[in-house]
């Protein structure tokens, strides 16, 4: 009952929201889209980004560059935002395997740019998922019937969750409503997760963060087994991520998706 409930105030909101807004307007509820941001990002700041290249024990090196791109607009305090399609780059630190077990790769990535402005920053990594946990939160839990609109799809989150379509509701696992559906992503309030070691807003804010396919307490690493994060880079050195491995070697493919946080 509840699922459906949802599902036609997704739709009835998204109807209402066309009627002001063209697609590509962010997020549906504002009557005008955020100015771009032009300096420093507040600590705690969430960067859902989608890896561009693979990164292998076997092949990667020290000092190889990496990049990801920002898969939603990030909202910022006073009106500012981190427009989609951003570029976070870094470089990989040290990489060891023995040969037959625990492998390693440290990483770090510490600038984004954004319509030709570079920001210099610290993140740690709060979540990752593979590729396939990804396209698996992009794709409707149900056939679509005739004739309706893609964006009043539900979908199930990476971490647990729903989002109910554009413009409705976003659940945690426990059906509580944390925020709202966008085009792209979802716009929630961040939970803690005290089995993962992860932690809600910083500064005790309830601010909207965006995490496009992720749920407000994703925590972990998703759909690549035996991986973990060792290190999430909130602790010294501040921004060195490190992530370990049962196997003597691993892989996280292009397309695989991450929750970088601005850390202090």
């Amino acid at each position: 009952m509840r699922r459906t409930f949802v599902k036609a105030r997704a739709g009835l909101l998204f109807f209402l929201a066309a009627i002001v807004s063209a697609p590509g307007q962010q997020p549906v509820h504002s009557a005008k889209p955020a100015k771009e941001a032009v300096d420093d990002l507040p600590n705690g700041t969430v960067l859902p980004v989608r890896l561009q290249q693979e990164i292998s024990v076997k092949k990667a090196r020290s000092g190889q560059a990496i990049s990801a791109r920002l898969m939603q607009y990030v909202p910022l305090p006073g009106g500012g935002k981190i427009s989609e399609g951003a570029k976070v780059r870094g470089r990989i630190g040290e990489v060891s395997s023995n040969g037959q077990s625990n492998a390693k790769i440290t990483l770090r990535f510490d600038e984004i740019e954004s319509r030709g402005r570079k920001i210099r920053l610290t993140t740690g990594l709060r979540a990752m998922a593979s590729l396939l946990e990804v396209e698996s939160a992009e794709t409707p839990e149900t056939s679509l019937g005739f004739g309706t609109p893609y964006v009043w799809a539900t979908t199930r989150l990476v971490g647990g969750g729903e989002k109910y379509g554009v413009g409705g509701p976003v659940t945690d696992q426990w059906s509580n409503t944390v925020g709202e559906g966008t085009f792209t992503g979802v716009l929630v309030r961040l939970q803690a997760n005290e089995a993962g070691g992860c932690r809600g807003e910083f500064d005790g804010s309830d601010r909207l963060q965006a995490l496009w396919v992720f749920s407000a307490d994703a925590c972990g690493v998703y759909g690549v087994p035996g991986v973990k994060i060792e290190r999430a880079a909130r602790d010294e050195p501040i921004g060195e991520i490190i992530l370990t491995s049962s196997a003597k070697d691993f892989k996280i493919r292009s397309g695989s998706g991450m929750l970088l946080r601005v850390v202090k």
